[in-house]
C-alpha cells in the first residue's frame, strides 16, 4: 500500500527530471568557457558571466528582445480587448445574424496557420506592411480562439445583473468594463498568458514578412545568429536561449495560480 502511494510521486519525480535536464543544461552550458562546454558536469566547475556580456555587447540581441516584447504585448493587449469586447457582445446582444457571425469566427480556427500565410504576405505586400513591426502585428491583433473563450465565460453573467445596471443609469462601455470584465477575470488572465506566450515563440511569420535584420524578433534572430554568427559556439548559442526564456519564467512565477486556474475553467467551459 505504501508503495502504491508513492508510485505517483515516483513517476512525477522521473518525468520532472526528464523534462528539466536539458534546460538545465542548457543554463549551465551558458555559464562555461569555449573549452569547458564538452565537459560532462552539469555544474560549471569555473561558472562565468563573459558569455552574457559577450552576446549582449557584439551582437544586435537587445535589440531582437525588445522587438519581440513590443510584438507580444501590443497583441496581446489588442487581443484582450477586443475579443473581450466581441465576446460580450455576442453574448450579451441580440441582433440579426448573431448565430452565423459567430460560426464564421470558429471557423477560422479549423483553418492551419500555414494556409494563411500566403494571404497575409499578399495583404502585407498590397499595402506596403512588408519588412514593417505592422507586418509582424497585424495577424495577431484578434483571434477566433479568444473570442470564443470569452463568449462562453460572458454568457454565465446573469442578465438581470447587466438589467439591473442600465435601470441605475449605466451606459454600455461602463456596463463593460465594470461589472462585466470583472466576472470573467480569470478567463482573461488566462487568455493574455496564453496570447503572450504564443506572440513571444512566433517564428514562421515573422521570419518571413521581416528582411531587415534590426527588426527581428528573438526567436528568428536567435535562428540567424545561431546559423550565422555564432555557428558552433555552443555557448554563446545557449546564452542566448537562456536568456530568451527568462521573460516567459516570470510570467510564469508571477501568475501560476492564473494560468492553472484559466487551464481548468477553459476545460470546463
Amino acid at each position: 500500500m505504501r508503495f502504491r502511494r508513492l508510485l505517483p510521486y515516483l513517476l512525477l519525480i522521473i518525468g520532472s527530471v526528464i523534462m528539466l535536464f536539458p534546460f538545465i543544461w542548457m543554463v549551465s552550458t551558458s555559464l562555461k568557457a569555449p573549452l569547458d562546454i564538452f565537459n560532462l558536469s552539469i555544474i560549471p566547475e569555473n561558472p562565468t558571466l563573459a558569455n552574457y556580456i559577450k552576446i549582449l555587447e557584439e551582437s544586435m540581441f537587445i535589440k531582437w528582445f525588445m522587438n519581440s516584447i513590443i510584438v507580444a504585448l501590443i497583441t496581446t493587449i489588442s487581443v484582450l480587448f477586443f475579443d473581450t469586447l466581441v465576446g460580450y457582445i455576442i453574448a450579451k446582444f441580440s441582433f440579426v445574424g448573431r448565430t452565423v457571425i459567430f460560426i464564421l469566427i470558429l471557423s477560422t480556427l479549423m483553418v492551419p496557420t500555414e494556409m494563411l500565410i500566403i494571404p497575409w504576405y499578399m495583404m502585407s505586400s498590397e499595402f506596403g506592411w512588408t519588412d514593417t513591426y505592422w507586418g509582424v502585428l497585424f495577424p495577431g491583433l484578434m483571434t477566433g480562439f479568444g473570442v470564443f473563450l470569452m463568449r462562453q465565460f460572458m454568457e454565465q453573467i446573469p442578465d438581470d445583473l447587466l438589467n439591473a445596471a442600465r435601470v441605475d443609469g449605466m451606459n454600455e462601455y461602463a456596463i463593460f468594463f465594470k461589472i462585466a470584465v470583472p466576472q470573467v477575470w480569470p478567463a482573461i488572465s488566462a487568455l493574455g498568458i496564453f496570447t503572450f506566450l504564443s506572440n513571444w515563440n512566433a517564428f514562421l511569420w515573422p521570419l518571413i514578412v521581416i528582411e531587415s535584420p534590426s527588426l527581428r524578433t528573438l526567436p528568428v534572430g536567435l535562428s540567424f545568429f545561431s546559423s550565422g554568427e555564432a555557428e558552433s559556439q555552443w555557448h554563446l548559442i545557449m546564452t542566448g536561449a537562456t536568456i530568451s526564456v527568462i521573460p516567459l519564467i516570470l510570467v510564469f512565477i508571477l501568475l501560476q495560480r492564473h494560468i492553472i486556474k484559466g487551464i481548468t475553467l477553459t476545460g470546463m467551459k
